[in-house]
């Protein structure tokens, strides 16, 4: 056997380990500054070593995690999920900022009706005001 070692994009790793739903997704977060190596904004194409720290904002959480291992291939969440190792800081973080979403949201109240077209374009407006 040769000792190949695997080659992989940023891109395509974000969207092996799930982050990302598909891997257009993973390169327009990338381009628009959403993901970080070692602190440095990078391009799509940048290939990933076992050990490169990411910073990957995705909503309002951050992750911030140690690549783990390499792979071009999208498989079940279980085996992504080996993939990276997230820190304990990260985690603390997201799982704080979660509770809070929570207690902001009032319970029991919704819309009287569903959000026509209008509507829509001024939440996404509201939502990508960063």
């Amino acid at each position: 056997m040769s000792d190949k070692t695997i080659k992989t994009r940023l891109d395509k790793w974000l969207w092996a380990a799930r982050f990302f739903k598909t891997r257009s997704l993973a390169t327009q977060a990338v381009q628009g500054g959403k993901v970080h190596l070692g602190g440095i904004r990078v391009k799509p194409a940048k290939e990933l070593n076992v050990g490169d720290v990411l910073s990957i904002k995705k909503d309002e959480l951050v992750f911030l995690v140690t690549v783990v291992a390499l792979s071009n291939y999208r498989r079940p969440a279980s085996e992504a999920r080996l993939l990276y190792e997230e820190t304990d800081q990260s985690l603390k973080d997201r799982e704080e900022k979660m509770s809070m979403n929570k207690l902001i949201r009032a319970p029991g109240v919704s819309p009287s009706k569903r959000p026509g077209k209008r509507d829509r374009r001024k939440i996404r407006e509201f939502i990508r005001k960063d």
